[in-house]
């Protein structure tokens, strides 16, 4: 999930943020940017409830480094490229409503399956099943080399945000725009050695219980790990009545049989209880220095996500040195492309539009 050093001032619920409602946001949002900085008008997306696609019609692999990679698509295929990344613990249904609020608008919608998720394999056995952060931006560089896609709008939260941010930082000429949830979240390793304020470490249990034995066992046993992303959603999205069939097709993701080392790998990582692999190295002091972000983005703040920080985006606005718009979502908690996927859309399409 959300990268702890970027909230160490973070307390409670993220209070002092301004938090727009859902309806305002979308009429604030359409009226104000009607016209793009390029002059061509900016569509409206259609508002629809939560939960009202509960497939996707297409589902593809493709070797791309690696990987073998599940993805969605949706769109026509010669549409402009949006490229949408999931988090932990959930996968690419947490954009079963945006994909196709996007596709319906001509753009071209990829939704890959991140390592260890889903249908996306390795290719070798061999292959060491690493998780630091700049492994799986490659993932995704390599993915839009083997669809032949040079450029495109990004949009993520969690895992995706980061994954996003990192790709918009270091290969900026592949990124046409920029939506990263809960703003500027590349990791420092180093930084992250340093205590946090007593509520973020509260926020961390998870992060905490993945380091020691007890957690790696109950990463490695199907029916445990289930049950912890489950009470995980129950966390993170306290206003979110999701049903169990909607955890259901998210949790199938979680059979992927290198799920358990991908989680690990990434939480321990995180905390430095992991050496990376060198062949990362060289991209993870580049990360380390807390690069800025060029490409036009729009970042947005979920109120009720225990992971947003007070301040209205201040405590990471400076990492963006582009256009730039910030929201925050009142009443919507961390997966917020599933529980708000209208306000989620109509931010990608703002973006492209900046």
């Amino acid at each position: 999930m959300i990268n702890r050093r970027t909230f160490n001032k973070a307390v409670g619920l993220g209070t002092g943020a301004a938090a727009v409602s859902l309806s305002g946001l979308q009429n604030q949002a359409s009226a104000a940017t009607a016209h793009g900085s390029s002059g061509r008008p900016v569509p409206t997306v259609p508002t629809i409830a939560p939960g009202t696609h509960t497939t996707f019609p297409t589902l593809k692999q493709v070797k791309a480094g690696v990987l073998d990679i599940g993805y969605a698509e949706a769109g026509p295929a010669h549409g402009p490229v949006v490229i949408l990344l999931h988090g932990w613990p959930y996968d690419i249904h947490s954009y079963v409503d945006v994909a196709p609020l996007l596709a319906d608008l001509g753009y071209r919608v990829i939704v890959p399956y991140l390592r260890g998720h889903g249908s996306t394999r390795f290719l070798s056995s061999r292959t060491p099943r690493n998780a630091e952060q700049s492994a799986i931006a490659l993932d995704i560089i390599a993915l839009m080399d083997a669809l032949k896609i040079h450029r495109a709008v990004f949009a993520g939260f969690d895992w995706g945000s980061r994954t996003a941010d990192i790709i918009a930082a270091l290969w900026p000429e592949r990124v046409k725009a920029l939506v990263s949830t809960s703003g500027y979240v590349i990791t420092n390793v180093k930084a992250q050695l340093a205590p946090a304020a007593p509520a973020v470490e509260h926020n961390w249990w998870y992060q905490w219980y993945f380091a020691t034995d007890r957690g790696k066992k109950a990463m490695e046993n199907v029916d445990d790990r289930i049950a912890l992303c489950r009470y995980v959603w129950t966390l993170v999205s306290p206003n979110w009545n999701f049903s169990d069939a909607t955890f259901d097709r998210t949790a199938q993701a979680f059979h992927n049989p290198d799920y358990a080392a991908i989680v690990l790998y990434n939480y321990r990582w995180r905390i430095g209880l992991i050496e990376g692999e060198p062949r990362y190295a060289r991209y993870e002091k580049l990360l380390a220095a807390q690069p800025p972000i060029h490409v036009p983005t729009i970042t947005l703040d979920p109120a009720l996500d225990p992971f947003t920080p007070p301040g209205d985006g201040t405590a990471y606005r400076s990492h963006f040195t582009g256009k730039y718009e910030h929201r925050t979502i009142a009443n919507i908690g961390h997966n917020l492309p599933q529980e708000a996927p209208t306000t989620f859309a109509q931010a990608v399409v703002d973006a492209d539009h900046l």
